[in-house]
């Protein structure tokens, strides 16, 4: 179950004016669907897909991580995208 504080943060994210770059959002991606899904599931997308195959690996790599510790570092993350 999301805290409120989660979704707090992922509502922020939507609302960022500065782009944070692409390893950032990915790894914000990779964060929010072990939040929201678990671990990564199915197949690696293949190299024709390299934005799907990207997501999947951010994904991927957060394997084993508890939905609490993902929702954590997810808030850390934006809580320093917007501070300031």
């Amino acid at each position: 179950m999301a805290s409120a504080e989660f979704e707090q943060a992922v509502e922020a994210v939507k609302g960022l004016t500065t782009d944070p770059g692409n390893d950032v959002k990915l790894t914000l991606y990779g964060l929010f669907k072990q939040v929201t899904a678990g671990d990564a599931t199915g197949s690696r997308p293949g190299f024709t897909n390299p934005v799907g195959r990207a997501k999947y690996d951010a994904w991927a790599r957060l394997s084993g991580t508890s939905a609490e510790a993902a929702q954590e570092q997810y808030v850390a993350i934006v809580r320093d995208l917007t501070a300031g």
